[in-house]
């Protein structure tokens, strides 16, 4: 069996980077950037004030001193001509500074009677100006690749790009397989359940930058396996859900295999999700997850994630991890890699308690439900004390 690490590093082989688009900035937030965006403007284009107050000369404007208030600017409207000898221009935040002034006079550092200000504490030479190009200059690149942030949108926004060049979604088929399944909102059998890890997995990778497509359920028989694949046409990765073991019922394998699956690998040493394998069908990755759910939701996160962060040409990696402290004894770890579902909470000096949750069934999806992140134990891990560190994986 593989290690994780060895199928993490499989998988991101069969990646093949999406073609690219142009999308309006206003549904940018969330796409990975694909091409440098260059600034086509100076921020700020002028040398603006940076707060209320006055613009005035600094040799001038010495405490004691009165002034003239020869007119005013504002965020939009600028003061027509330069600053005369002696005099103030009252001024708002974000208005273009006059010619000749070289610092602005807060407001409360002034007392006004009628056209007329006296200084009550001197500014210093180009106290709260903003010089012009103090945020970017005009080529100025945010460069790709990048997931896009709302702050990333703003900027862009600032540099007046009103488009960007960014990822095509992956299209993700989701294949769940198993005459054991009903679609939520149908009444099972006295022998089924109802699904639920194509709608958890979809909404995993939707949020990752993903366009899924979920697929009718494939049943035990070769024909319903085989039409699902063919559904599947186009898709730039296709992840089957169960039946990718070696049961009688397990169709996986044989299907894709007769189809022209090229298979990487199967089986890792993990738990939950020991039963995986992957290869390329056709011009699709192809992704046999384990059906118990758990194990469906903690590969998509382990393993789905980085594949397409690869596709969407972003660095492809493993889950960052932290360290943190283990708040119960834990027992010793068996031959497997083991990602236990538990709850990281923070503390005023900042350190990280971990809490591990008793059940890890991997059939409890409600124990995955109240878990924000995944303990890792390394294979044979010694049991370990209250107080000991243990690797992390947040879930965000």
């Amino acid at each position: 069996m593989l290690s994780t690490a060895e199928a993490i590093d499989r998988l991101l082989a069969l990646a093949r980077v999406t073609g690219t688009e142009t999308v309006p900035l206003a549904e940018a937030a969330g796409r990975v950037l694909a091409a440098d965006a260059v600034a086509r403007r100076t921020q700020p284009p002028f040398p603006a004030s940076a707060m209320d107050g006055y613009a005035v000369r600094a040799a001038e404007a010495v405490a004691g001193a009165v002034l003239d208030v020869a007119g005013e600017a504002q965020a939009g409207r600028a003061f027509g001509g330069a600053l005369p000898p002696g005099a103030a221009i009252r001024i708002f935040t974000g208005a273009p500074v006059p010619e000749g002034a070289d610092a602005i006079l807060i407001q409360e550092n002034a007392t006004r009677d009628g056209d007329r200000i006296t200084v009550t504490e001197a500014p210093a030479e180009g106290e709260y100006v903003r010089p012009a190009g103090t945020d970017f200059r005009a080529g100025a690149t945010l460069a790709a690749p990048r997931r896009l942030t709302a702050s990333d949108v703003a900027l862009l926004a600032a540099m007046n790009i009103p488009e960007v060049t960014v990822a095509r979604r992956p299209v993700v088929a989701l294949i769940p397989t198993g005459d054991e399944l009903v679609m939520p909102g149908e009444e099972p059998g006295p022998d089924q359940i109802v699904a639920s890890n194509n709608f958890g997995l979809a909404a995993m990778l939707a949020a990752a930058g993903a366009e899924p497509r979920m697929l009718p359920i494939a049943r035990d028989t070769e024909e319903s396996l085989r039409a699902r694949l063919d559904e599947a046409a186009g898709a730039d990765l296709i992840v089957t859900i169960g039946g990718a073991s070696v049961g009688d019922h397990d169709l996986v394998q044989d299907v894709a295999g007769a189809a022209g699956l090229d298979l990487s690998f199967y089986k890792i040493a993990m738990r939950p999700g020991k039963p995986l394998m992957a290869g390329r069908l056709g011009g699709a990755a192809l992704v046999g997850l384990p059906g118990n759910p758990v194990s469906a939701m903690v590969c998509g996160e382990i393993f789905l994630r980085p594949l397409l962060d690869a596709m969407l040409g972003l660095p492809g990696a493993p889950r960052a991890r932290e360290v943190a402290i283990l708040a119960e004894p834990l027992g010793p770890n068996g031959p497997r890699e083991h990602y236990m579902r538990a709850t990281l909470t923070g503390t005023a000096d900042g350190r990280r308690i971990c809490r591990v949750a008793p059940r890890q069934d991997s059939s409890l999806l409600s124990v995955l439900a109240t878990a924000n992140a995944l303990a890792v134990r390394p294979p044979h891990a010694p049991a370990a004390e209250a107080g000991e560190t243990v690797e992390v994986i947040p879930l965000a």
